[in-house]
């Protein structure tokens, strides 16, 4: 995994021959699917892998996990839509040149069929195959949790980045979602979902630091959610990530706001640059952008 280039030509074919057949960007859903794809199914995964190759010899991860339960389900549709927007802002504006980009989806581990799904770490097309394979399950407990500290789990020990092993460089994981994580990495869960046989529970607080050691960790709140705007969310979240908090108050401005997000991380530009290359490409996500990120950076202009 991880080998190709992204081809927009080869994206936008796709496009046109689903939307000429009537098919949508998310078959597998659109199948009737009840479960999850195998190729997305975390059971058993014993790493999802970020390597170097001779094309891209400094490969640079981008793990991106969004809550697919019922408030939550413009986000995928965004990602989707523009992805070209952000590889085309990573690679042709040079934040970074090698980007390999990993999809899943989180829901609730109480009560969903599907509460995590993982791809791979793509560089080329496979990426929007691996979108296209995720299960919209559109679930969730109702109670403004869902499974995210799973997720952390499996980001954390299930995963192989060589940016980190022979660079000592972490990764980017953006979580978006907008619900409280569970306080805890329940055991019993991880061996249904993930096939691990833990001795104990695991605290959230304890996987969050582990898992950083591994990425730079993100949490994105989009508008429109059920509880988007609830003020313990943010303290929450706050209180575990400090200011890679970003409140978005348009959801289909999430891959600009990654773009930009990492291009500020990676000293490629600053805010008021991100914002002119935003406008080169006739965004209309502009000012939302620039609110999220001022906002989360403090407004220092940074995102960290």
């Amino acid at each position: 995994m991880g080998s190709g280039r992204w081809s927009t030509d080869v994206y936008d074919a796709a496009s046109r021959y689903r939307a000429a057949t009537g098919q949508s960007a998310f078959a597998h859903s659109e199948s009737g699917a009840t479960t999850v794809h195998p190729d997305l199914d975390p059971h058993g995964v014993t790493v999802r892998e970020c390597r170097d190759s001779g094309e891209h010899p400094e490969s640079v991860p981008f793990a991106v996990l969004f809550d697919v339960t019922g408030s939550m389900g413009i986000v995928p549709q965004a990602l989707q839509t523009k992805l070209p927007d952000l590889l085309g802002l990573l690679l042709r504006q040079g934040y970074v040149e090698h980007p390999q980009i990993l999809f899943g989806a989180i829901g609730d581990a109480t009560c969903d069929r599907a509460p995590l799904q993982i791809g791979q770490f793509e560089s080329d097309n496979r990426m929007d195959d691996d979108l296209g394979k995720i299960l919209l399950e559109g679930g969730g407990g109702g109670q403004m949790r869902e499974s995210y500290e799973l997720a952390m789990y499996f980001m954390a020990r299930h995963t192989a980045l060589d940016c980190f092993e022979k660079r000592g460089r972490r990764g980017y994981l953006f979580i978006i979602g907008d619900e409280l994580a569970y306080p805890r990495v329940d055991g019993r869960q991880v061996a249904r979902i993930v096939g691990d046989q833990l001795g104990e529970h695991i605290r959230t607080e304890t996987i969050l630091t582990e898992l950083r050691r591994m990425y730079d960790v993100y949490f994105i709140i989009p508008s429109g959610g059920y509880h988007s705007g609830d003020e313990r969310l943010l303290r929450f979240w706050r209180d575990l990530l400090g200011e890679h908090v970003i409140r978005l108050d348009d959801p289909a401005a999430v891959c600009e706001t990654i773009a930009l997000t990492v291009g500020l991380a990676e000293e490629a530009i600053d805010l008021d640059e991100g914002l002119g290359h935003l406008r080169e490409t006739g965004s209309d996500a502009v000012a939302a952008v620039s609110r999220a990120l001022t906002s989360s950076a403090g407004g220092r202009g940074r995102a960290r």
